[in-house]
């Protein structure tokens, strides 16, 4: 059974006039004799539009009655779709996460699918019908509906797709694919063929919207390709997939930035062993997020500097953690809002020399003072003022070649280009 998995975000389904455009592509792969899953978000604004009435109602509104409110959304443009299928003549229905079931673990709000019972599906699909199933829920083993964090119907699908073993899965968005920086900030930005889920994480980590970092790890683990394409446009777009699968003549695959984050730096720090355990434990318990960590020891060796990135949102959280805070012992406590992360990202790195060194020096040329440094395999990130942050993007994106023409290109094509020049 050739099946593939379509996923159709807020945006596609986001009017009558779009439904019905969603409607036109899954009767195009019907057409190409696939066996057709579909999973849909709800329209979008409705999930946000159902959290507010929910805080409207109350502060400490019941996670197990949030599930089941900002699900609804899911359900209703499952049926629109549905509902036009059937109109233009296939046999079509929706399909609740309860009614498959998709089993899920994990508290409510934030549960991970576990298992999807698959005898409904496929007893369907060979009758030829089109199951229309809403993202981002499961149910749990105490018959509760449940919700996998926002963003979920990404995960939705490519859970569907491992289960039903799908020679395809797609996600269906308002974008043309992932681009080597936001083309909203950088008009030169160049759409990427290929990239790996490990190049994808971390460009999702650092502010690429395209997909939640959740849901690429998912299909990092089981090893599922997904094409991000727009549901507006009939244009190829961003296939994701294992490292292996890449001819990689790229250093760097791409470049992103991140406007709401915040610096702490704690002066001073008796240095001993459990310091940092004993900062930065409470930090996690009030599920502040921590990044860029960086540690400088005094001369005498007696005291220590520790400096951490937080986003924006949590700084008033993080300055009271740390104040309350009685079994660490510091000079001075310093905040800095105004900062923004820079990330040159690639698998090429791993391999090729001097990318770091490229990177501060293209930032030294433009006069941009770095604040704080961090390293992994395939990525550096810097921290520098805000009001910096478009000119770093393009004198990166140009040091690192990556608004050439021919970046954009896959090898066959550029193999292709070089034969007809010859």
């Amino acid at each position: 059974m050739k099946i593939v998995v379509l996923k159709f975000g807020g945006t596609s389904v986001g009017s009558i006039k779009k439904i019905k455009k969603v409607a036109e592509i899954i009767v195009g792969y019907k057409r190409k004799n696939y066996k057709v899953i579909v999973v849909s978000s709800a329209m979008s604004g409705v999930t946000n539009e159902l959290i507010k009435k929910s805080s409207d109602l109350s502060n400490n509104f019941p996670i197990s009655e949030y599930d089941v409110l900002v699900s609804s959304g899911e359900q209703i443009a499952c049926s629109l779709i549905a509902g036009r299928l059937i109109h233009k003549g296939y046999k079509s229905r929706s399909w609740l996460a309860w009614q498959i079931p998709i089993l899920t673990v994990g508290a409510h709000k934030n549960s991970r699918i576990n298992e999807i019972n698959k005898i409904k599906i496929i007893k369907y699909l060979r009758k030829g019908g089109i199951p229309i199933i809403t993202g981002f829920q499961g149910v749990n083993n105490d018959n509760r509906i449940t919700t996998i964090g926002r963003g979920g119907s990404d995960a939705s699908a490519i859970m569907l797709a491992k289960f039903f073993r799908a020679e395809r899965c797609i996600i269906y968005t308002d974008v043309e694919g992932v681009y080597t920086t936001d083309p909203n900030k950088l008009k030169k930005a160049k759409k990427i063929k290929v990239i790996s889920y490990e190049e994808m994480l971390e460009m999702a980590s650092l502010g690429a919207k395209v997909m939640q970092p959740v849901s690429i790890q998912d299909a990092r683990l089981n090893r599922i390709d997904i094409e991000v394409k727009s549901s507006f446009k009939n244009k190829s777009g961003t296939l994701i997939t294992k490292r292996s699968n890449i001819i990689n003549n790229k250093i760097v695959t791409g470049i992103s930035s991140t406007q709401n984050d915040s610096k702490v730096s704690l002066i001073g720090v008796k240095d001993k062993p459990g310091v940092a355990a004993a900062i930065f434990k409470p930090l996690s318990k009030n599920l502040v997020n921590v990044d860029m960590v960086v540690q400088n020891i005094s001369p005498n060796g007696k005291e220590t500097d520790l400096t951490f990135t937080i986003k924006t949102d949590d700084l008033n959280k993080t300055k009271k953690i740390i104040q309350e805070n009685k079994t660490i012992n510091y000079r001075k406590l310093v905040f800095e809002k105004g900062v923004s992360k820079i990330s040159v990202i690639g698998v090429g790195m791993i391999t090729t020399p001097g990318v770091t060194f490229r990177m501060f020096q293209t930032l030294a040329n433009k006069q941009i003072n770095i604040k704080v440094i961090s390293t992994s395999e395939i990525k550096i990130s810097v921290l520098i003022d805000k009001k910096n942050t478009q000119r770093a993007l393009i004198a990166l994106h140009k040091e690192f070649k990556l608004d050439h023409k021919k970046w954009a290109l896959d090898l066959s094509e550029i193999l292709k280009e070089e034969k007809q020049k010859k």
